[in-house]
């Protein structure tokens, strides 16, 4: 099954940005990947259209499929998150301005401020809202568990959490190739807060874009890596 034209145009620019590379790397579990992404390199203006473009649109197909799936504010940690929710509710209103014109945005400080307002929230209120958190990735999950608990404390709800990539495959342990069944941080983050974690690209979509343009080499070292770690979730 052919990938989405939203997703294809984005595979393309993490190839030719260098953002998605293929050879051999060591992460920080220690595993040896045949492929790294890095959404930071999405700073230059054209690559920033093309991941926020694809944010709005992955929220967009997901609420078109769901339509309980309602929220009000995407929020963005501090400091990634920032320009990645900005910048994707301003593409929302390009996908559907009717449908998301009105949707906001807001961050947090990393140090609350102590003159003016104070506070350590920037841009919409989170009080009574119904909030998605927009970020890169999510490996060890401190960082979402973190933002989550911000954003209770600021009296939102939690409707879901978009990231860039979900790699599918399962958390390190002690000894990681001990072959046993373990979910992945995002799993385990969807199952203890009961809400959607959705993703622009997941590694199925790399295999799938792959297999288009047979590239032959890197396809098998791919669903090596992926039958290796894959997640129980």
């Amino acid at each position: 099954m052919s990938l989405p034209e939203y997703k294809q145009a984005f595979l393309k620019d993490c190839v030719e940005a260098g953002a998605l590379k293929f050879g051999t790397f060591t992460l920080k579990s220690k595993r040896i990947s045949p492929y790294f992404f890095n959404a930071g390199l999405f700073h230059r203006a054209d690559l920033l259209r093309s991941i926020s473009s694809a944010y709005a649109h992955t929220l967009a197909a997901h609420s078109k499929a769901d339509p309980s799936f309602q929220f009000d504010v995407l929020f963005g940690p501090a400091y990634k998150g920032i320009p990645l929710a900005a910048t994707a509710v301003d593409k929302l209103a390009d996908v559907d301005v009717a449908k998301f014109g009105k949707k906001s945005y807001s961050f947090n400080r990393k140090e609350a401020k102590d003159h003016g307002e104070g506070g350590n929230i920037v841009g919409a209120s989170l009080k009574g809202q119904k909030i998605v958190i927009v970020d890169d990735v999510i490996t060890a999950g401190t960082a979402i568990r973190e933002a989550i608990d911000i954003i209770k404390r600021e009296g939102g709800e939690l409707v879901g959490i978009i990231v860039a990539f979900d790699r599918l495959e399962k958390t390190p342990s002690a000894t990681d190739d001990d072959g046993q069944p373990r979910p992945s941080a995002i799993g385990e983050v969807r199952k203890q807060y009961g809400i959607p974690v959705l993703a622009i690209l997941t590694l199925d979509d790399v295999v799938e874009y792959l297999r288009g343009l047979g590239s032959a080499e890197d396809l098998q070292r791919l669903d090596e890596y992926r039958e290796k770690y894959r997640a129980s979730d």
